[in-house]
């Protein structure tokens, strides 16, 4: 079956870095999109960054310039490099392809 593992996430400082993987299983990923959301206390989940089969990105403007999403289809994983993070990027961070979801990491940013 489908499967998507995130990991990475951590406690950080604001203007950390950290970099998030996702890798996935059960399904030719290569052929799909993949999408990194995140959802902090009390908020919905939003949309932070996707890359096509292809390998287009698209970004979220609360991130652009700072996250950037890439892919090496060879180890069917997907990553997201966060920088200069800021006290509002902390969430839980999903990964989803396909109609499935993770089950999340969690990102914290505090001084």
């Amino acid at each position: 079956q489908v499967q998507l593992v995130e990991s990475g996430g951590d406690v950080v400082q604001p203007g950390g870095s950290l970099r998030l993987s996702c890798e996935a299983s059960g399904f030719a990923f290569r052929f799909f999109d993949v999408h990194w959301h995140r959802q902090a206390p009390g908020k919905q989940r939003e949309l932070v960054a996707s890359i096509a089969s292809g390998g287009a990105t698209n970004y979220a403007d609360s991130v652009k310039g700072r996250f950037t999403i890439s892919r090496d289809n060879s180890k069917s994983t997907v990553y997201l490099q966060m920088n200069s993070l800021k006290l509002e990027d902390t969430a839980v961070y999903y990964c989803r392809s396909t109609a499935d979801w993770g089950q999340g990491t969690q990102v914290t940013v505090s001084s």
